[in-house]
């Protein structure tokens, strides 16, 4: 169940003026020591699935140096043999190749500073200790706050406990950001909170301003910005944003044809595991509610070259309401409206086109609609 979302996530209003520009790049230094290892060992530094940076062990010792655009976390890989193992692989599954993302079982996580980063150990990556100056400590202490969590999640027995160790989680990373709000391992538990938990917008809109003017200015803080203006607008109470899309037969239909009627606007993608593992369960709220002035609206996140994939699953999934995309990804013009960053996401839209709920699963979804569709 600890099925993380490829997520991967406009600054707020009137926080724009106040923008400061962030520093284009930011060295970093990262030293070790591993035993006595020598060639062919190496270690490699990656950052998502990247290799950005490599370098030969000799009588243990190594050294990495280089720049990055804003410090973020790292995973750093030994290989005794030299060659990466990690990266895209493909296997059969379900009787298809499918690919994924393998990673070297002898790596550490640390975080990427203008400071030198130390790494220590007898024997393996693994074990290493790791030493350096603030970010470091503070990325160690983030790690601490929210191990009990995330220990959790691993223990969930049903969708529901799931849904509220994810929430716990998230509340233990706001509750780090909290307290270091000028920290750069701040901004990215902003962002890895919201992997776990949709938030609502007043509970993260104050996190967000505490940030520093560089922060928000880089990469990821401009992606949180954005995500966060539409979170704004798709807010509980909010008047739902209006949106026209195609079916994969071409016809036009604007959630405005719903008005009236309770509706749930389904965000999802046919390559995305956790929705269609969720399908069953809109299905069966479906059925149990069609007739009684609720419909839903699927809204797929797959792109032109999925069009073929998007189709098949809409029949192998049976389900019979409506599906509309404009077959652009994340880049969805609805998606960017919604602040919808991951999926599966869903929002409860009433009769008066407002949003009374949001982020249903499984058995919650069921609930939800009876407390509101007598």
């Amino acid at each position: 169940m600890k099925n993380r979302v490829v997520s991967l996530l406009l600054l707020a209003p009137g926080l724009a003026a106040a923008q400061a520009p962030a520093p284009t790049t930011y060295p970093y230094a990262v030293k070790g020591k591993i035993g006595q290892l020598s060639v062919p060992a190496k270690v490699y530094l990656i950052d998502g699935i990247k290799a950005i940076d490599s370098a030969s062990v000799k009588q243990g010792r190594f050294e990495l140096k280089g720049i990055t655009g804003y410090p973020h976390s790292a995973t750093l890989v030994l290989e005794r043999q030299g060659r990466l193992q990690s990266g895209m692989r493909e296997m059969m599954m379900g009787g298809k190749m499918r690919k994924y993302y393998f990673e070297s079982p002898d790596r550490i996580r640390l975080f990427l500073e203008p400071r030198p980063v130390i790494v220590t150990s007898i024997d393996s990556m693994r074990t290493a200790r790791i030493t350096g100056s603030a970010l470091t400590a503070n990325y160690q202490q983030l790690h601490k706050a929210i191990k009990p969590a995330d220990a959790k999640l691993s223990t969930a027995k049903s969708q529901a406990q799931f849904n509220g160790f994810s929430k716990e989680l998230a509340q233990a990373y706001y509750s780090f950001i909290k307290t270091h709000p000028t920290s750069w391992v701040s901004l990215e538990a902003l962002e890895q909170a919201h992997t776990w938990h949709k938030p609502e917008y007043a509970e993260v809109a104050p996190l967000y301003a505490s940030l520093t003017p560089a922060q928000q200015a880089s990469p990821p803080g401009k992606y949180y910005g954005e995500m966060l203006a539409g979170l704004k607008n798709s807010a509980l109470g909010a008047e739902a944003p209006a949106f026209t899309q195609q079916t994969p037969e071409g016809k036009p239909v604007s959630l405005a044809d719903y008005r009236g009627k309770y509706v749930l606007v389904d965000f999802w993608a046919s390559w995305c595991t956790p929705c269609r593992a969720e399908n069953p369960a809109v299905l069966k709220a479906y059925n149990a509610f069609k007739d009684r002035n609720f419909e839903v609206l699927g809204v797929s996140l797959d792109e032109e070259k999925t069009r073929a994939a998007w189709v098949k699953a809409i029949a192998d999934d049976h389900m019979p309401w409506t599906q509309v995309s404009d077959l652009h990804g994340f880049d969805s013009a609805a998606a960017q409206q919604y602040g919808v960053k991951s999926i599966p996401q869903n929002f409860l839209v009433d009769p008066s086109g407002k949003i009374v709920a949001s982020n249903l699963r499984g058995e919650d979804l069921e609930a939800t609609l009876a407390k509101f569709i007598k």
